[in-house]
């Protein structure tokens, strides 16, 4: 691994920032804990994701703060050099942390920082004997009685949320590397547009480089085995709902771990989005409601595979969900003489029309995912051209407080 060739990527510039604070955020309403991610000199370049009193409180003193940010530099850097999925540590004033190292192409660009707990694990060490603090905090009765309040965890509980933060960076990681390869490909694509057979060979590049998008590099059964012991501890600790959408989750995964292949059936990602959908119904309760009829006979039909995903995202994030209140999503497919249709329908708060002129753009930044890990509507659209042809396109209707309509129009007959 190259640790000291960072100089050719900046982190900011590979990975999705915002992807990242969405995740952080997640993960620390999730666990309780703490999260940042640092570039390789340990400067955050998301921000903090509930970040203890007493780690705020030291941050905001200059000795300090130059004592953490080496801390969080140590932490990930030791991280990737030893090459390991994620390594415990406790920082200089005891607090136990843990660093997942962030590497784009053998190069480590920086880490997420996750932790601020105590701990029961009396053999960790301090991540530097260069970084002992001085410990006059501990005369401030208010740093004292901050630290104190700080979470409890045991080393179990710590180790399964290292793993399973370790499998989403690695996924943000592919993903972004994809981003890279569709890029360079488009690039090569208008150079040579003139060229048809070096124009089907990139399109068919790029449809390959899509697919790996939806897909993990890592070992299945290590992940499941995680997941597996997140929902074995949600059972032992009560928490039905958090084992249910462990469950769930596990199944998104196992589809798309398991889709090797371009397409799948109609039925296979309906049932895919209808798990999507139970996570949502869960985490929204009652604000989100969902209807899906499908017309008898077309279950059978190939469509490429997740082509729903985005849209179906997209009306709970940008629809449903900045409403505030209780909303609805139905999704339709029927015939259509030689093609189905597939409608996604909300009622939401519909897109402004400014955005709307713009949406199928390719360099548009409006009612994107962004905040999710769909491939995008841009890029969906893109798929179904490349895949049938010009004739073959997303129509999106909308209408402000109203809600949105998607249809999504496939030949039969795919093989």
């Amino acid at each position: 691994m190259s640790i000291d060739s960072h100089k050719n990527f900046y982190l900011g510039n590979i990975i999705d920032v915002q992807v990242l604070q969405d995740i952080q955020d997640k993960f620390a309403e999730l666990t309780g804990i703490a999260f940042v991610t640092v570039d390789f000199k340990g400067k955050p370049i998301t921000q903090r994701s509930n970040f203890c009193e007493f780690c705020k409180m030291r941050r905001e003193m200059p000795k300090y703060k130059k004592i953490c940010y080496q801390s969080d530099a140590h932490g990930g850097l030791e991280a990737a050099i030893r090459e390991e999925p994620y390594i415990i540590y406790r920082c200089p004033t005891g607090l136990v942390d843990f660093a997942i190292p962030i590497v784009v192409k053998e190069q480590y660009l920086g880490a997420v920082l996750c932790g601020q707990v105590r701990s029961n694990i009396e053999e960790l060490k301090s991540i530097s004997d260069s970084l002992k603090d001085d410990e006059e905090w501990k005369e401030n009765d208010r740093f004292v009685e901050a630290y104190n309040k700080t979470v409890y965890l045991d080393l179990k509980k710590i180790e399964v949320m290292a793993k399973l933060v370790h499998i989403v960076v690695n996924q943000i990681v592919e993903k972004s590397m994809v981003n890279l390869i569709q890029e360079e490909l488009n690039a090569k694509s208008m150079k040579l547009m003139e060229e048809q057979k070096r124009r089907v060979e990139l399109e068919k590049e790029l449809k390959i480089s899509e697919l790996k998008a939806l897909q993990s590099q890592i070992n299945p059964h290590f992940l499941f085995n995680v997941l597996n012991t997140i929902g074995r501890l949600a059972l032992i600790e009560k928490a039905e709902k958090t084992q249910e959408i462990v469950y769930s989750l596990a199944e998104l995964l196992r589809y798309v771990l398991k889709n090797t292949d371009s397409k799948v059936t109609v039925r296979e990602d309906i049932e895919y989005i209808e798990k999507y959908l139970k996570i949502q119904s869960i985490r929204f309760g009652n604000r989100v409601n969902y209807k899906i009829c499908i017309e008898e006979g077309i279950e059978d039909i190939k469509i490429p595979v997740m082509i729903l995903q985005p849209f179906v995202e997209n009306a709970i994030s940008h629809g449903l969900e900045p409403s505030g209140k209780e909303g609805n999503i139905k999704i339709e497919a029927y015939s259509l003489e030689h093609d189905i249709i597939i409608k996604i329908s909300d009622d939401g708060v519909g897109i402004p029309q400014s955005k709307m002129d713009t949406l199928l753009s390719k360099n548009t930044n409006n009612y994107n995912t962004s905040k999710s890990n769909g491939i995008g509507v841009y890029n969906t659209n893109r798929r179904l051209t490349n895949y049938f042809g010009k004739d073959y396109k997303v129509n999106i209707n909308s209408k402000l407080n109203a809600g949105t309509t998607v249809k999504i129009k496939i030949p039969k007959g795919i093989k």
